[in-house]
């Protein structure tokens, strides 16, 4: 509204030289004329102002609405499909036809609810409709199907229970004679993670998953909760018979809400233990178990074609039967490296020996055992020995020192422990040293 302009002189002698021309008579109707017009304007404002204050409490009744509508309890829908609506674009009707709902222009929402039907919306309701995507989980309220607000995406409790909360604490320095594992593993998983842009620049598309085969106590499992460490990444751990389950469907699901959960906390690593409990080779088989185990691993199978290699989302797989793994599973695209765990060797033996008692109270036999030539001892040591079986007796050995309390006594159980090659052989290598 534009403002008056101040009179300037010449307009104030020209209105005084019009009220000297005028008679009383003039002067009598221009005043009565005024006072019309204010009473006017002053009936314009009265009704003006009671005009806001009924738009006020109309507002004031609208947030009181909104307000009882967004109690809790919510009905939750799913989003299914999201419309864009031009009734421009659709032939004309008659006017006593016309449904307003149908001529509304913008976006509107297919909705389907907890109570398995299918609403259309055409008007979304209290949440940005540009903000929802087919999928999404929200809650509606349960009258008028108008969507409320938006909810977090729902997860089995199973799948939330296996993500690790605590950060995995182990350390490569902590893992004795697998270095070749080690390297291998870094390559495919941890450089991928830590150093995305150098693969990019280079053009290297790295591996979705790795598998890791070996007999049982080889490190398998404290080798992935390392690289989880060293990666700073979500640690989601998945045992293969967990993934078995009775009803039709419920193991798939897990696996994909698995998947689901790893693309929202990623970085994340996937570590799935014993694969081959769900990952055989398939079968004709007329019993229903075996084949809901074999959708199960269809659906691993789906769910790792389902992400790029480029994700921050890689996949560790560990096996004691590599050899009864479906062909599909291991092949390039899916788990594409395969690391193998042995049994340790002598150097790898001594190497294991070294880390687990690094720690060892006794300072008396730290200076014998490093002064071992190359630990010529461990190639007494049977193939056969695992790490789990030489971690377990060294946690044995120590128990007897704390046991005993003399450091000679810890020397020679330990050296006892390096020499024996059987439960037999303990004997005969303790005479020997006698």
């Amino acid at each position: 509204m534009a403002t008056p302009s101040a009179p300037t002189p010449m307009d104030t002698s020209t209105e005084e030289d019009q009220l000297a021309s005028m008679s009383t008579e003039d002067i009598v109707r221009a005043t009565r004329l005024l006072e019309n017009e204010i009473r006017v304007l002053k009936d314009e404002l009265q009704r003006d102002n009671l005009e806001l204050d009924s738009y006020k409490e109309k507002i004031k009744e609208n947030q009181e609405k909104i307000k009882l509508n967004k109690q809790l309890p919510y009905l939750v829908g799913n989003i299914v499909e999201i419309l864009e609506m031009n009734p421009e674009d659709e032939a004309e009707e008659d006017g006593a036809n016309i449904d307003l709902d149908s001529q509304r222009k913008g976006k509107c929402v297919v909705l389907k609810t907890s109570t398995r039907q299918t609403i259309f919306l055409p008007v979304v309701g209290l949440v940005d409709p540009d903000k929802l995507k087919p999928g999404d989980l929200v809650g509606v309220n349960k009258d008028s199907y108008l969507i409320l607000d938006t909810l977090p995406s729902e997860y089995d409790s199973r799948v939330k229970a296996m993500e690790v909360d605590e950060k995995p604490t182990e350390d490569y320095n902590d893992i004795g004679g697998l270095e070749k594992q080690i390297q291998e593993l870094v390559e495919a998983i941890v450089l991928p993670m830590t150093h995305k842009d150098r693969f990019q620049k280079l053009g290297i598309r790295p591996p979705k998953g790795v598998l890791l085969y070996g007999p049982p106590g080889t490190g398998k499992t404290l080798m992935a909760r390392a690289c989880a460490a060293q990666t700073n990444a979500t640690f989601l751990k998945l045992a293969g018979p967990q993934l078995v389950q009775m009803f039709i469907g419920d193991g798939a699901k897990l696996v994909r809400d698995a998947f689901q959960l790893a693309k929202e906390k990623a970085p994340c690593i996937i570590f799935i233990d014993e694969i081959d409990a769900i990952g055989t080779k398939r079968f004709d088989s007329e019993v229903s178990g075996d084949r809901e185990v074999q959708r199960t691993m269809l659906e691993l199978l789906n769910q790792l074609d389902g992400f790029s290699s480029d994700e921050r989302i890689k996949v560790i797989a560990a096996t004691n039967r590599a050899d009864i793994l479906d062909p599909a599973l291991m092949r390039s695209g899916r788990l594409d490296r395969k690391i193998e765990f042995p049994h340790p060797t002598e150097d790898a033996r001594a190497r294991i020996l070294q880390v687990s008692l690094s720690l060892s109270p006794s300072s008396l036999f730290i200076s014998i055992f490093l002064s071992l030539n190359s630990f010529s001892l461990m190639k007494i040591i049977p193939n056969i020995f695992s790490l789990s079986n030489l971690l377990s007796d060294v946690q044995v050995t120590e128990l007897s020192f704390l046991n005993g309390g003399n450091d000679a006594i810890f020397t020679f159980s330990v050296i006892i422990l390096v020499t024996k090659t059987s439960w037999k052989g303990a004997h005969n290598a303790s005479c020997c040293f006698l």
